[in-house]
């Protein structure tokens, strides 16, 4: 059989194997997240050197995260029938090279080409690396595992916001997306040694015994609207927050591109971690803990978000950025754990795609929204309009997770065909 399609299911390594594979993939996922931020802390670099306008500035985040979208929805369902362990591989080659034409970009035409590539490129990481972790950690490791690998996505922000204004205003943007693809391409190799024995695909008996399709949850659909509602939200700050604070603060591209993204990832790094652990603590009593900690992690991070971009005061805005991290962390560290607890395994990567696909078109929205209204419409009024959003979007959630998980969870479907 191809090396391109899963094998039947070998045994799985010790315990302490899947944490390993957890840590490489963390690599992985930290270089494909300093990639994507690292554009938008040179936004200044890049209206100067290329002539870039407000809304070829927009079209950075918007156009990376609608190629991103969309093709998710194809490539995560590659992630369902071809093997992940290549799938990840290949989007790692393919995204650095991507990576390194940016670098070599001499207008804003070729740059944005390239930023559409990188997005058609990374599309094919998430739904495979979080299905591969997913199916090493079906039990009550699960959350945990998926917050551990997400916090290589703060991490990424941090080193791709400050990293890339420094290089910025020392060494020149150019070499940092050089030496990004680099790391990429020498990387490849490496991972692909530690992934290639693996196989994870469940029997053919189970997938056939379980409803298939996402589309027959209200909760996964719920999970897909209150996440749209959320990218919203969080695509202001991650795009418009740096230049935000050169501007607003009058701060260097190093200096704002660190105060956009240290405190606000770094506290939902903690987040991460502290509310995928409480999830797998809870799952037990409250079997919907994860659709519940997503849902209010949601609610409880909104009002910090309209703060960061309506503050006057730069302490108050990183104290704000602390508050709105420690409660999203919440969504990021249980996102796909909820949604396997109502889809099947076979079909979990299409369901990261189709969530990928939602909230990618609400980010690209926003991202273009804050590129056009950005000299009539204050960014604070913007980040007020996303958080009464997102405010809806996770009390519909919760609400309708109250009213369907019982009867939707993976585990009393399975139940209940095997009493069939």
């Amino acid at each position: 059989m191809s090396i391109l399609f899963d094998h039947p299911p070998a045994q799985r390594g010790a315990s302490s194997n899947t944490w390993h594979i957890v840590g490489l993939l963390w690599v992985a996922f930290l270089l494909n997240y300093i990639n994507r931020q690292l554009a938008y802390s040179i936004f200044p670099a890049l209206r100067s050197d290329l002539g870039f306008t407000n809304t070829q500035l927009a079209l950075v985040g918007t156009l990376f995260v609608w190629i991103y979208s969309i093709s998710s929805l194809v490539l995560g369902r590659l992630a369902d029938v071809i093997r992940k362990q290549v799938l990840i591989v290949a989007c790692l080659l393919l995204w650095s090279t991507a990576t390194l034409g940016s670098g070599l970009s001499t207008s804003p035409e070729a740059f944005l080409f390239w930023r559409g590539m990188m997005g058609v490129t990374e599309a094919l990481y998430l739904p495979a690396a979080i299905a591969l972790i997913a199916a090493l950690h079906p039990g009550e490791t699960r959350s945990r595992a998926l917050a551990l690998h997400q916090t290589a996505q703060m991490t990424g922000i941090i080193m791709g916001g400050w990293g890339g204004g420094w290089m910025a205003d020392h060494v020149g943007w150019r070499s940092a997306f050089q030496w990004l693809a680099i790391a990429g391409i020498a990387y490849a190799p490496v991972l692909w040694m530690a992934l290639r024995g693996i196989s994870t695909t469940p029997s053919s008996k189970r997938a056939t015994s379980q409803s298939s399709l996402p589309l027959n949850s209200a909760c996964y659909w719920a999970l897909c609207l209150a996440f749209a509602a959320y990218c919203i939200l969080l695509w202001m700050l991650y795009a418009w927050f740096p230049l935000h604070l050169y501007e607003k603060f009058r701060l260097s591209q190093a200096e704002s591109g660190l105060a956009a993204t240290l405190y606000l990832q770094v506290s939902t790094a903690v987040g991460v971690l502290v509310w995928g652990a409480i999830a797998d603590q809870s799952v037990r009593r409250w079997p919907a803990a994860r659709f519940g900690v997503v849902g209010f992690g949601i609610l409880l991070c909104a009002p910090f978000a309209y703060a960061v971009l309506a503050l006057d005061s730069l302490t108050w805005v990183k104290a704000a950025s602390i508050g709105f991290g420690l409660f999203a962390g919440g969504l990021h560290s249980n996102l796909a754990s909820a949604a396997y607890d109502v889809i099947p395994q076979h079909d979990h990567g299409f369901a990261v795609g189709v969530l990928n696909l939602i909230g990618g078109a609400s980010a690209g929205v926003a991202v273009l929204l804050g590129g056009l209204w950005r000299d009539t419409v204050p960014l604070s009024t913007l980040s007020g309009w996303g958080a009464m959003i997102s405010v809806a979007g996770s009390l519909i959630l919760l609400r309708v997770v109250s009213v369907s998980f019982p009867t939707e969870s993976v585990a009393t479907r399975k139940t209940l065909v095997e009493r069939r």
